[in-house]
């Protein structure tokens, strides 16, 4: 069966060949994923900040959905404001394992949860890096609210996406290189 999907599997796993194809695969969605969502944070960051300074909340869907502009020093829901800069270090030690990792990386599902988590941590870092009040201590531009919520971001959506994406393929036992522990090799037909 697998024959018949193209797919040039030996007995004993996929080819040299079909790993090669996989980690192409997976580093080209990397990079499909990560870029567009990269600029599309900094762009709605660069536009909140010129267009909803000072400014009150603008009714989107009434008051269910607003854009409302506000600087924050800490984490997801302005936890840990007083260690900005541990966030700040934090969030380059996360950019640096998932670089470390995308080395092994031959599944499609690993390479998604690592394009919106590399999109969200990138977006978010960069402000800490060059937003005021200074590098390491820079504010995250957050700007999208809902009632009895925390204001969050576009980085944030891909953060919490990436975690999504993270604990499925986690649930589902695929490593980053696609196999399953005690499972054949995934094929090229398979996400994995």
């Amino acid at each position: 069966m697998q024959a018949a999907r193209g797919a040039s599997l030996s007995p004993s796993g996929p080819t040299h060949g079909d790993l090669r194809t996989r980690r192409t695969r997976s580093l080209l969605l990397v990079a499909l994923l990560v870029v567009p969502l990269y600029v599309l944070d900094l762009v709605t960051k660069v536009l909140a900040v010129a267009r909803l300074s000072g400014e009150p909340p603008v009714e989107v869907v009434g008051t269910i959905f607003t854009l409302q502009l506000a600087r924050n020093p800490g984490a997801a829901f302005s936890t840990g404001t007083e260690f900005t800069v541990a966030l700040t270090w934090i969030s380059i030690g996360a950019v640096l394992v998932v670089l470390w990792l995308l080395r092994r990386l031959a599944s499609p599902g690993w390479a998604v949860a690592f394009g919106f988590l590399l999109a969200g941590v990138l977006g978010n870092l960069t402000d800490r890096l060059f937003r005021e009040p200074g590098p390491f201590r820079g504010h995250v531009i957050d700007f999208l609210a809902f009632p009895s919520f925390p204001i969050f971001n576009v980085a944030d959506i891909c953060i919490n996406v990436a975690a999504g994406v993270i604990i499925l393929q986690a649930f589902r036992g695929v490593s980053v290189d696609g196999t399953r522990p005690g499972a054949a090799a995934p094929s090229d037909g398979d996400l994995a």
